[in-house]
């Protein structure tokens, strides 16, 4: 059932008009029922939130700021798009919902912090393993916050000609001005890299200091994320320049009991020993859970069943790749 707090967030969020809001928490009630076993009632929440969202989508799309898709040269080194995601949808551990939700309520009520001179968390660095959720954090900060997300293409960022690559990120930072979103640098050990790294001419390190100083001095209101499988590739000047860095992991058994709970919310989960599913699971990220039961799920219904065994989840986990193998 319902928390006592969800249901006065929810009448809070209809008193505001805030349908986005309104239907995040009406996911987050859906989700609690499914983990409390009552499947059917979070399947018909589900439809029921489906149903809103296909009769009022130009409440919800227009939402997200109305702004030209980037042109000239932006238009080759930004794609944009307007995610829908939200952080109810993502199985998380505290400490980073925690984080995540300090993020947005400072960006929501930034005026109130400007009135102080104080300003809200805009720089975030997310590490951690692939598949752990990093590039949909800012798929959900944008969905949040109702802000079109700008990716940076950095295959055409980075270049081998000396001092081009400043200038486009010149662009991009020019662009945070002119155009409020959430801008992705997916991969960022590309440009964060150590400055001792050896490089043939340099061109990194200018890169990387030129990226300092654009994110030391960058006043906009737009959110800016970098995100990285290697940390331990990023040069230590970076850390400081950033107002919140986000540790992802491989999720806990906790975490892995909700992902599957609510990736397979559709189908009847026969007995199931949940120590045998975390053996088999281990080591596997987010993703890698998720594509686990797409793969039990599809093949269930190719059978004509609904149900899913324990059986059927520990073959799917054995067919993905884990990091430890070898070979």
């Amino acid at each position: 059932m319902a928390t006592a707090e969800q249901l006065k967030a929810l009448l809070k969020s209809y008193s505001d008009g805030d349908e986005s809001h309104f239907l995040s928490i009406a996911m987050q009630i859906a989700s609690h029922e499914a983990r409390s076993g009552k499947g059917k009632l979070a399947v018909a929440l589900r439809e029921l939130i489906d149903k809103i969202k296909q009769k009022h989508p130009n409440k919800l799309i227009n939402r997200a700021i109305p702004i030209a898709r980037p042109s000239g040269e932006l238009s080759d080194i930004l794609t944009v798009s307007y995610p829908h995601t939200l952080l109810s949808e993502m199985i998380l551990t505290e400490r980073v919902l925690d984080i995540l939700k300090r993020i947005l309520t400072e960006n929501r009520q930034k005026v109130k912090l400007n009135e102080f001179g104080l300003s809200p968390r805009r720089k975030i660095l997310l590490i951690g393993p692939p598949g752990c959720g990093k590039t949909m954090t800012a798929f959900a900060l944008a969905g949040e916050m109702k802000l079109p997300l700008f990716t940076i293409q950095l295959h055409s960022t980075i270049t081998k000609f000396m001092g081009e690559t400043a200038v486009k990120l010149h662009s991009i930072f020019n662009s945070m001005e002119k155009m409020k979103g959430v801008y992705l640098f997916d991969e960022f050990d590309a440009i964060g890299a150590h400055r001792s790294s050896n490089n043939d001419v340099g061109e990194i390190r200018r890169v990387l200091n030129s990226f300092l100083q654009f994110l030391e001095s960058d006043n906009s209101d737009s959110i800016i994320i970098g995100a990285t499988n290697y940390v331990d590739l990023i040069d230590s000047a970076l850390f400081r320049r950033f107002d919140d860095i986000i540790n992802y992991e491989i999720p806990t058994n906790k975490q892995v009991k909700g992902l599957i709970e609510n990736r397979l919310i559709s189908f009847k989960l026969q007995t199931i020993v949940w120590n045998n599913i975390y053996k088999a699971s281990s080591g596997l990220s987010h993703a890698e859970i998720v594509r686990a039961c797409d793969d039990a799920a599809k093949k269930q219904v190719l059978k004509g069943k609904q149900n899913i065994s324990e059986k059927n989840l520990v073959e799917s986990f054995q067919c993905r790749f884990k990091p430890d193998q070898t070979n």
